[in-house]
């Protein structure tokens, strides 16, 4: 036990605690329990800590939830210096900001709930600039850069909800192609579309059907050319 203490002590030493400390504490335990499983209780005991230290620097739960998510999206972001033509940096942006709920599911959520705090104005400021870059008319720029916005994480966050809903270990083709056998099995009048395509879900890859979507939503957006 006195080696334990003295070993904690040690490490406080060293790694003084902050705010950002905490934050990336936080994300770990996020990654590995959820949302539930954040606790003062469980972050002070992960940073060899007290409770009374780490409400130092947060004041609640809430307030972490808040920064983990902005620092997972803030990093999910291409620099500002990225080279390329607008439709790159949207892609780079939205395949970012698809690959960080993937790796952390819990930031769907997060954003999902969010009512325009940092992490999403981050990312609309992100995609409007891009919109406005592409010579979209500035009358539609909100409903533009909205458009691609809610899809960014309606669809990033819905792929993050699937995947936390299977057991983990699941082999990803056996679950969609039973998933594609009970399509064929839907009343043909009801569901004439699902069992069309039901063929198709067992192989398709998520990262290039969501790619494939923010090109409609960019051809659709891009300006044309109007008669004076």
């Amino acid at each position: 036990m006195a080696a334990t203490r003295t070993t904690r002590r040690t490490e406080r030493r060293e790694n003084p605690l902050s705010r950002e400390r905490i934050v990336e504490a936080a994300i770990e335990l996020l990654d590995a329990a959820g949302e539930g499983g954040l606790t003062f209780r469980a972050l002070a005991e992960r940073l060899a800590t007290g409770p009374g230290a780490i409400y130092w620097h947060v004041t609640g739960k809430d307030e972490l939830l808040h920064a983990a998510t902005d620092a997972v999206v803030t990093a999910a972001l291409p620099p500002a210096t990225a080279g390329g033509t607008p439709q790159d940096t949207i892609r780079a942006l939205a395949l970012g900001v698809f690959d960080a709920i993937d790796a952390h599911p819990w930031v769907g959520t997060q954003l999902s709930n969010s009512s325009m705090d940092a992490p999403i104005l981050r990312l609309f400021e992100g995609l409007g600039r891009q919109v406005q870059a592409l010579g979209v008319p500035r009358t539609v720029q909100f409903t533009a850069a909205s458009a691609l916005l809610n899809y960014v994480v309606g669809v990033a966050g819905q792929n993050a909800a699937n995947a936390r809903a299977v057991e983990p270990g699941t082999d990803r083709t056996e679950f969609l192609t039973a998933m594609a056998r009970s399509w064929t099995e839907l009343d043909p009048d009801a569901y004439p579309f699902l069992r069309d395509i039901a063929g198709d879900l067992p192989h398709h890859d998520d990262r290039v059907e969501f790619l494939a979507g923010i090109d409609l939503i960019l051809t659709g957006i891009a300006p044309r050319d109007r008669p004076a």
